[in-house]
């Protein structure tokens, strides 16, 4: 058998998920250079309700990019993500998980991470637990691996889920956040669709 044959096609569904969750793992890691942000901006309303959440999110992502100018984005980025010593907002996922010095939730991921043969390159220096590496972990097991649903259930669940909520909190209540109010409004939107998804497994 050919490798097309043995390997399924997606679904529209679970391709259009994947495609999301590498679009946030993307403007979570860098800010959008002029390309993507006008490649945002030409891309077609969400096949959806015009009601869902997501869609609406997704429709506010897309006319914040026609607008945008890449440069005040990436300064945007860089003070509120970066910043000088402490980030304005981080986007390590355990600074809104990890409760003691004896949690070691880091250590666990690497496991996960080992286990579906992932691992940071050489040339990162984040931690793991970085949502931008969560997200593209995901969309690897959706589009890549072709998890389960209760593989995809469980790696959601254990690291992205917990800290959906203090972290897009605090990208929306920043002063300082203007074109990332709607990328995490973006996020907050497909986790809180996945979660309800996952719960009716």
């Amino acid at each position: 058998m050919s490798d097309a044959e043995e390997i399924p096609a997606l679904a529209p569904e679970d391709q259009a998920r994947a495609n999301l969750y590498g679009l946030l793992a993307r403007l979570f890691f860098a800010a959008p250079d002029a390309a993507l942000l006008q490649a945002i901006a030409q891309s077609g309303p969400l096949q959806a309700d015009v009601e869902n959440p997501l869609a609406s999110a997704w429709k506010q992502l897309v006319d914040a990019s026609a607008g945008a100018n890449a440069e005040a984005v990436r300064e945007e980025f860089d003070r509120v993500f970066v910043g000088t010593g402490k980030a304005e907002v981080t986007l390590y996922t355990g600074a809104y998980t990890v409760r003691s010095s004896a949690d070691t939730p880091l250590a666990q991921l690497r496991e996960e991470l080992a286990a579906l043969g992932l691992a940071r390159r050489g040339d990162v220096h984040q931690p793991e637990d970085h949502l931008a590496a969560l997200c593209e972990t995901m969309r690897h097991i959706i589009a890549e691996q072709h998890g389960g649903p209760q593989e995809q259930w469980r790696f959601f669940n254990r690291w992205i889920r917990p800290s959906v909520g203090p972290l897009c909190d605090a990208i929306d209540m920043s002063a300082n956040v203007v074109f990332y109010k709607n990328v995490g409004r973006l996020a907050r939107s497909l986790f809180e669709l996945e979660h309800k998804a996952f719960e009716m497994l």
